[in-house]
């Protein structure tokens, strides 16, 4: 089929990951796939929810919306409505629990991480590049306190990202845009480590159902586009990027 970017079925989008994109956060990327843009910023706080108060262990959480120009129509606030909205709820829950899997939260000490993702323009794949964004945002984060000695190493065990994958008009095509998305009869948010294990898997039949053999495919495309995010995770970290995986205490760019 011919896909509305002339990509071909198992292509990326193109990717741009720029870290350090703001002045205040400890780690900040401005994260960019195909026209998808979300600012994704890492801060430290020197506290804890109270259920760990007293345990030595820090948490990390993620917060994620969307602003009002981000969408065609202008997307209402969530503090105009009064609550936040079961999708974002939804999507900031999963950008946690996809980056505490890979993080070991007893060696930051009681602390807080908060990942916010502000998604700045929509265009489909918005929670899966927050996670792979949020990822690199969160390193920079942690080599800050390496940096400043308040941590040993960066207790990080695997890269981890996230990619859409689905069928669309009876083609299974890699990270769809919200025009392929919108077409969908089959819709996935895979999350995947470098060790090509799965995190989390997000999938349903939205117009119709699928079989094994769709979702063994589904699958190959997903951990193919995994494996391109972490290479290029792994190359706009540079040195950072050595110590994930192995304590080591390489000093940070």
């Amino acid at each position: 089929m011919n896909r509305i970017d002339n990509r071909s079925f198992d292509e990326l989008r193109k990717v741009n990951i720029t870290r350090n994109y703001l002045k205040h956060p400890q780690g900040s990327v401005l994260m960019e796939m195909g026209d998808t843009k979300i600012i994704c910023s890492a801060m430290i706080e020197d506290r804890i929810p109270p259920f760990l108060k007293g345990t030595g262990t820090g948490w990390l959480t993620g917060e994620y919306s969307m602003l009002p120009g981000s969408t065609k129509n202008r997307k209402i606030r969530d503090s105009s409505r009064g609550r936040v909205e079961g999708r974002s709820q939804e999507i900031q829950r999963l950008i946690g629990r996809s980056l505490r899997g890979v993080i070991d939260l007893s060696h930051i000490g009681e602390r807080t991480i908060w990942i916010d993702c502000d998604v700045i323009q929509a265009d489909g794949g918005t929670r899966t590049a927050s996670i792979t964004g949020g990822f690199v945002a969160l390193i920079d984060a942690l080599n800050w306190l390496y940096d400043r000695g308040e941590i040993e190493h960066i207790p990080v065990s695997n890269f981890v990202s996230a990619i859409s994958v689905g069928i669309v008009d009876g083609v299974a095509l890699l990270d769809l845009c919200y025009n392929e998305d919108y077409r969908a009869t089959v819709d996935m948010n895979i999350i995947m480590t470098d060790n090509d294990e799965l995190v989390e898997i997000q999938g349903t039949g939205e117009k119709g159902t699928f079989t094994k053999d769709q979702l063994y495919q589904l699958l190959e495309l997903a951990e193919k586009g995994n494996r391109e995010l972490i290479t290029k995770q792994r190359e706009v970290l540079g040195k950072i990027g050595e110590t994930i995986g192995n304590n080591t205490d390489i000093k940070g760019e």
